[in-house]
């Protein structure tokens, strides 16, 4: 499988909490279009002009349309759950900071890195950001709760 842009290979399915390690990361890439920015507008009824209207958005801090930030968070939501730890993982937690706008036309690589592992409680902590070419354009941190091989 490829990602969305075709260009990478992409590990999809489970990695069970037994086989976790410190280091171990995944990633994704996406150009963001408009197609995305109106669908996740409309699934999140979030409509801001900054989003979807040239004028408005021209006299902003942004000088332009921007996507929702939870659109580029969606990448990290992707990574999690179909690749690190992947299929079955349970979102327990995410903290997010946004440094810097993603704009329609912006190829987005998002990155996330085991930092902490708890085997006993089968959580995960992952160092979450993305980026558009070298500048950072989100960081966070997410716990996760991985699927285990052992039938409980």
């Amino acid at each position: 499988m490829y990602d969305s842009d075709g260009r990478d290979e992409i590990r999809r399915g489970t990695i069970c909490i037994e086989d976790i390690e410190i280091g171990m990361s995944r990633r994704l890439s996406k150009t963001i279009d408009d197609s995305d920015i109106e669908l996740f507008g409309r699934v999140s009824t979030d409509r801001n002009p900054v989003h979807f209207d040239d004028d408005y958005a021209r006299d902003t801090i942004f000088g332009g349309r921007i996507a929702h930030g939870m659109l580029t968070a969606g990448l990290i939501s992707a990574i999690i759950g179909e690749q690190l730890p992947g299929h079955g993982s349970i979102y327990m937690k995410q903290s997010l900071t946004f440094l810097a706008p993603v704009r329609p036309g912006d190829h987005v690589e998002a990155r996330v890195t085991v930092t902490a592992i708890d085997y006993g409680k089968r959580r995960v902590t992952l160092e979450c950001s993305c980026a558009v070419g070298d500048t950072v354009v989100l960081k966070g941190e997410a716990l996760v709760l991985a699927p285990s091989a052992k039938f409980d």
